[in-house]
């Protein structure tokens, strides 16, 4: 395909990884990298964890130095928006006016915050952290003592906490259900998070429905009110409550769009001179019943790599993408793993210690073993990952 122009919308750690596996495969047609931010390409996870605690600067979570984008001949265009997409020329439109003709295409747009649709959430002092300006604006605030509310236990919600709690400020997670991680894990992880945290002097509330966020609008915020009247004092609120997929370009395309970008087990959308990658595609798995849509690094990573194969050979001898899904947290400094994916599983076997906080979650559905979820146990995490490769099945992984 040597003269074939390739673009890729998004530069994120899927768009980057698209490009340098394209290069590494032997592809040397003209490509374009386009990426909404101004950074470069860099590594997502750790905002809410080493960057948010100051172990990291923005200079460390570089994917790639700048010489790479350079040696590789990598068009990398950051600060610029895709706005359209003309199918029949094959040409993506940016918001500068410019046009990138291309004969292959492959979104890699992400996720963006779901917004907490109450009073004030527009205040100064609501946060989301999913960008390394987001990142860096919260931790310029929490250089001073603060009284921090952190809306969704969720996976990023609870890092903030962490790292928040780390540096001495007070926390508060309000949980609208009735465990912390409840769409991500088993009830046993669920509660040895739980005393964590709360082992670490975080307050937390679950069944809690936020109303408002109370406040001045040009002056400081007085506190979080839930339902039924209860007030959380804060100074600075953290919103955590999920992510949505970034489809708005495939559907101003065309593009089939359900809870995201929807794509076939080769990561082709309905055109198939379009991929898509990452948080924003919906695809099939051996690992699900039905599709889904998985928001991790390991995923956007390992679509982009059978993306740039299929890419690379033209179509032609292409895997299909059936990599085993995992997925890590790190809470303090226990570090949460997960192989598989382990919800919908309607029983589970603990192996380990769970007192000493070293343990197993083996996750069933019917007489199927369906996942692993391991706490501070990472040989039993490469075994379950290992023995799902090999079978499709973990049940020979405990």
């Amino acid at each position: 395909m040597a003269g074939t122009p390739i673009v890729i919308v998004g530069a994120g750690q899927g768009g980057m990884q698209v490009a340098a596996s394209l290069r590494e495969a032997g592809f040397d047609g003209p490509l374009t990298l386009v990426g909404a931010e101004p950074h470069p390409p860099y590594d997502r996870p750790p905002l809410s964890k080493r960057y948010l605690n100051g172990e990291a600067d923005a200079a460390a979570l570089a994917l790639r130095t700048p010489e790479f984008y350079q040696t590789q001949n990598i068009d990398l265009r950051t600060g610029t928006r895709a706005v359209g997409i003309d199918r029949a020329h094959r040409v993506v439109v940016l918001d500068s006016g410019a046009a990138l003709l291309y004969e292959r295409l492959v979104l890699a747009t992400g996720s963006i915050p779901r917004c907490l649709p109450v009073p004030g959430a527009d205040h100064s002092d609501v946060l989301v952290l999913r960008t390394l300006a987001e990142a860096r604006s919260l931790r310029d605030r929490l250089a001073e003592p603060r009284r921090v509310a952190v809306i969704g236990a969720g996976f990023t919600g609870l890092e903030v906490a962490a790292a928040a709690r780390t540096a001495g400020h007070e926390v508060t997670v309000i949980e609208a259900l009735d465990r912390v991680l409840a769409r991500a894990v088993s009830a046993p992880v669920s509660r040895h998070v739980t005393r964590l945290h709360r082992g670490r002097g975080v307050s937390i509330l679950f069944g809690r429905r936020v109303e408002a966020i109370e406040g001045d609008p040009d002056g400081p915020l007085r506190g979080v009110r839930l339902a039924g009247g209860e007030n959380v004092p804060a100074d600075l609120v953290v919103v955590g409550i999920g992510v949505l997929p970034d489809t708005a370009l495939a559907e101003s395309a065309g593009l089939a769009v359900a809870d995201g970008v929807v794509v076939d087990e080769y990561l082709r959308t309905s055109d198939p001179a379009i991929h898509a990658i990452g948080d924003c595609a919906l695809f099939p798995s051996p690992y699900a019943a039905d599709p889904l849509r998985l928001e991790s690094v390991q995923n956007a990573v390992d679509q982009a790599k059978c993306v740039a194969q299929y890419i690379a050979g033209d179509g032609l001898a292409a895997q299909p993408y059936r990599a085993v899904p995992w997925f890590w947290t790190d809470q303090y400094s226990d570090k949460i793993q997960i192989a598989g994916i382990t919800t919908g599983h309607d029983r589970v076997e603990v192996l380990g210690e769970q007192e000493q906080g070293r343990f197993s979650v083996s996750c069933f559905r019917g007489d199927r073993l369906v996942g692993v979820e391991s706490i501070n146990r990472p040989a039993e995490h490469i075994k379950a990952r290992r023995q799902l490769a090999a079978t499709g099945d973990l049940a020979g992984a405990r």
